[in-house]
């Protein structure tokens, strides 16, 4: 490799500090500072990239996606770009009659604000002349038809599984709508992707993360779950073969249905992946409850209007000491948590815990104002999917009227956090959501829906969500990058510094001397791992 020069505009170092210049050397970084002195550096023939009055990023590190799985869906039914039931049936139609021999309709992507009350049903996709599974955007529940439900045996005597639920008619007749385990109810007649199909999956993500400037990820569910196979062997065969680029760690599924005993099976699955350079399985995701939206988050007072409290899908009687025997083993534990009882459940579960195993809790959409602080005395990481922070219509119509005014203030609390001395990381959730992080960051700073979103037009979609909340720019972009970098314990990556990897980032921008109104209008231009470029806008 000939050194590379970047020049002509800034870079971010971390923390709100910045450079002049960047040198890079056989793929790691070896000067930075003033233009002058960092180019007196460079030997001879170097190469020069003209920042052009951009910006100069570390590598992003997504802190909780679900890569393999979004490549999937983008193969399939995508309805992830759209909006509406006329757009998803106009979608629908399309894929059915240009995949005529397939099986089954399945993809997913929809979005529960598209309809009323959030459900779909079934009698809506029933025109197909076969089964149909859909899944939610947020992969909580699934939309299908009534063949689906023949082909399951799912009838109004098929009682809900403990960790999920059938919508029903008012006489009981099953809806269309799958929530939770009862997803696994359907999903797990669809075709099985072939051990091609997902390395295909894996590698398209990739391509596309790159182009987000996105170079390593934590993977937050590595096994079989919603109908989806374990991706497990396809990270090990990609890494083996130096077709994984991206640094990655997964994090491997705690299945709800069994307890301690599965821990020396992770442990196994741990050591498949030990002496790969780009993927570490150091990780375990326990899934502690749903969503708000479902009325499956967990929460401490009953819903408004519709009663009940949610689920705790691990029993917190044993959730200690589930937790507890992972940290001795030296796991990492990655939590969803979006109700301010599963919040509380994890951090409960984390006390004693060794800090050094940087463990985390994703998602925090509801905290209870004296859990705030828990944070940072118990070394556990807030993981912020930031781009949720908005009013859209998920959240205004489908959540705070469900949530009462004092429990709808506690939602994504993020200044609240830093203020207590919490350590950030940050992610997109994606295919939940987009997986550009500059969506995410716009939130963060502006509390408001990013221009070009399918719900920038929204009425209230421009007025910020609790503003007293907002992060600034600096603060987010270290999330993403540092933050998000030292959850995966990377030494070498976060931060733009002499002998780190050079994993590196231009921004067609410079954000931080634009309107925060226009962080949503930042693209990357180039995008290098390693010294390596990956991705050339």
């Amino acid at each position: 490799m000939s050194d590379i020069l970047f020049r002509g505009g800034r870079a971010f170092l971390a923390a709100g500090a910045f450079a002049e210049a960047v040198l890079v050397r056989e793929g790691r970084i070896a000067a930075v500072g003033q233009e002058t002195e960092v180019a007196r550096q460079a030997a001879p023939g170097h190469e020069t990239v003209d920042l052009g009055g951009g910006l100069l990023i570390p590598g992003i590190t997504d802190s909780h996606m679900h890569p393999v799985q979004a490549g999937l869906e983008r193969a399939k039914c995508d309805l992830s770009q759209i909006f509406g039931l006329p757009e998803y049936l106009e979608r629908i139609i399309a894929y059915a009659e240009s995949h005529p021999a397939h099986e089954w309709i399945d993809g997913g992507g929809w979005d529960m604000a598209a309809f009323p009350g959030g459900l779909p049903h079934r009698s809506q996709l029933d025109f197909l002349d076969r089964p149909a599974y859909l899944i939610q955007r947020d992969h909580h529940a699934a939309w299908v038809n009534s063949a689906a439900l023949r082909r399951a045996g799912i009838t109004r005597d098929t009682p809900d599984p403990a960790d999920g639920r059938i919508e029903r008619d008012p006489d009981g007749t099953p809806s269309g709508v799958l929530h939770e385990g009862a997803m696994d109810l359907v999903g797990l007649l669809t075709p099985r992707p072939t051990e091609r199909d997902l390395t295909d999956a894996l590698l398209d993500a990739q391509n596309h993360l790159f182009s987000l400037g996105v170079t390593g990820w934590q993977d937050a569910i590595v096994g079989s779950y919603a109908g989806s196979d374990d991706q497990l062997p396809t990270y090990v065969s990609a890494a083996a073969s130096g077709r994984l680029k991206a640094r990655v760690v997964g994090a491997l599924w705690w299945d709800r249905t069994r307890g301690a005993e599965q821990i020396p099976e992770l442990v196994e699955r741990r050591k498949s992946a030990e002496g790969l350079e780009r993927f570490h399985a150091t990780s375990v995701k326990i899934m502690q409850d749903g969503i708000a939206e479902n009325f499956t988050a967990a929460v401490i007072e009953p819903y408004c209007r519709c009663g009940g409290t949610g689920l705790s899908y691990v029993d917190p009687a044993l959730l200690k000491g589930y937790v507890t025997e992972l940290d001795r083993h030296g796991f990492q534990v990655h939590f969803h948590a979006i109700g301010e009882r599963a919040v509380r459940e994890a951090l409960d579960s984390f006390e004693g815990t060794d800090p050094a195993n940087r463990h985390h809790i994703a998602h925090l959409q509801i905290i209870e104002p004296s859990d705030v602080p828990r944070f940072a005395a118990l070394g556990v990481s807030a993981n912020l999917q930031p781009l949720w922070a908005t009013h859209q219509p998920q959240m205004d119509e489908l959540t705070i009227p469900f949530l009462g005014e004092e429990r709808a203030a506690w939602q994504y609390p993020f200044a609240d956090l830093l203020r207590a001395g919490t350590r950030f990381c940050a992610g997109s959730d994606w295919p939940v959501s987009t997986a550009d992080p500059f969506q995410g960051m716009h939130v963060a700073v502006n509390r408001t829906e990013p221009g070009g979103s399918a719900h920038a037009d929204y009425p209230t979609a421009q007025t910020p969500f609790l503003p007293g909340q907002r992060l600034d720019l600096a603060t987010v972009l270290t999330a993403y990058t540092a933050g998000s970098a030292w959850i995966n314990h990377d030494a070498e990556a976060g931060t733009i510094a002499p002998g780190n990897r050079a994993d590196l980032v231009v921004l067609d921008r410079d954000p931080f001397t634009e309107p925060t109104a226009d962080i949503w209008r930042t693209k990357v231009a180039t995008t290098f791992a390693g010294g390596e470029e990956v991705y050339h806008r």
